[in-house]
């Protein structure tokens, strides 16, 4: 009998315990988001996130802090007032704020933390990556099936390592297809204003329009909503990124490389909620839905069954390991 009430006894004192440290984690949850530059409704990368983060609201009724950066030293700035006034975890979306949040969660050990896109190595970060050459080389192939001239184009954003996987990506997928097919690729710039340029992207998606090329990929944030609306009136394919960006030229974007940053958003809030953040590295890939491709109303028409069995088949065989995307931010390599 004392040992059943002992039991008992034990049974009682660990679901109290579970019981507050549930409370405790919710009562500490009070998320929030950084976007980058571009801001939550570019269309593409910041409005993943934003989307995410919207569902999670409207599953749970608990809202969310945001800010959006208009200028490079507002990174700082802004994590720093979330952290003071105890909002965490505390989201930094894109590369772009790895510095700031470093520092910042130096400072704030007791915070969550949590960067998109870059790793932050502090006891108290998150930091969710992707791989982006996987979703890159199926509409690679995608691509290459559509084109009929062999020639498809790339515009690039910010040239920088991380979008130089995309291009990579892209090219081994379209050389799946033809090795003699053609890819030209441009970058926007160098520095953050190539995110926000379409009129810029515009032009360089023309000039790869003359040269031959009849569809384009781009990995450029807003500057990206340029290429896609050149391609359209030339009567060519864009190929949208990060977010399904189908629906914004019907019948000309022939898909959309979705990254997908809102199931990140998502899954970070409600893991925090349930006191079950994790600090360290994640990275995401087919595998792990964290990329992939799109078809829906806007673009069943322009997808064949061929193309898709094609499609289908690569993102099987990248899965179970019979294909190896090269990736590079370890290689700067291409071999493609």
């Amino acid at each position: 009998m004392q040992q059943l009430i002992k039991t008992f006894l034990a049974g009682l004192l660990a679901a109290s315990l579970l019981s507050v440290s549930a409370a405790s984690a919710a009562e500490d949850f009070k998320p929030a988001i950084l976007y980058d530059l571009g801001g939550k409704f570019d269309k593409s990368f910041n409005e993943g996130a934003y989307n995410g983060a919207e569902k999670f609201k409207k599953e749970t009724g608990t809202d969310y802090r945001e800010f959006e950066i208009v200028n490079d030293a507002q990174r700082e700035q802004a994590l720093r007032r979330f952290a003071r006034d105890g909002a965490s975890p505390i989201i930094s979306v894109g590369f772009s704020q790895a510095a700031a949040l470093e520092k910042v969660a130096g400072e704030y050990p007791d915070i969550d933390f949590v960067i998109i896109d870059a790793v932050v190595d502090q006891p108290n970060v998150q930091s969710v990556l992707f791989k982006e050459e996987e979703g890159s080389y199926l509409v690679g192939i995608l691509a290459a099936m559509k084109s009929e001239s062999g020639k498809v184009g790339f515009v690039g954003g910010m040239d920088i390592p991380l979008i130089s996987k995309f291009a990579c990506g892209y090219k081994g997928g379209v050389k799946s297809v033809s090795k003699d097919d053609t890819v030209l690729e441009n970058m926007t710039g160098t520095t953050g204003a190539a995110w926000n340029d379409p009129v810029r992207g515009g032009e360089l998606a023309k000039s790869q329009i003359d040269q031959g090329a009849d569809v384009i990929f781009h990995a450029a944030g807003g500057t990206g909503l340029g290429v896609l609306q050149a391609a359209a009136d030339e009567g060519k394919y864009g190929i949208g990124v990060d977010s399904n960006q189908n629906s914004l030229f019907p019948g000309h974007v022939l898909t959309s490389m979705v990254k997908r940053v809102d199931n990140a958003v998502y899954q970070i809030f409600t893991d925090a909620k349930a006191g079950k953040f994790e600090p360290g590295k994640k990275v995401l890939g087919l595998a792990e839905d964290g990329v992939g491709y799109t078809v829906d109303e806007y673009n069943k028409d322009l997808i064949t069954p061929e193309m898709k069995a094609a499609a289908e088949k690569a993102k099987q065989d990248i899965i179970d390991g019979k294909i190896e995307v090269h990736d590079y931010s370890t290689d700067s390599n291409c071999p493609y």
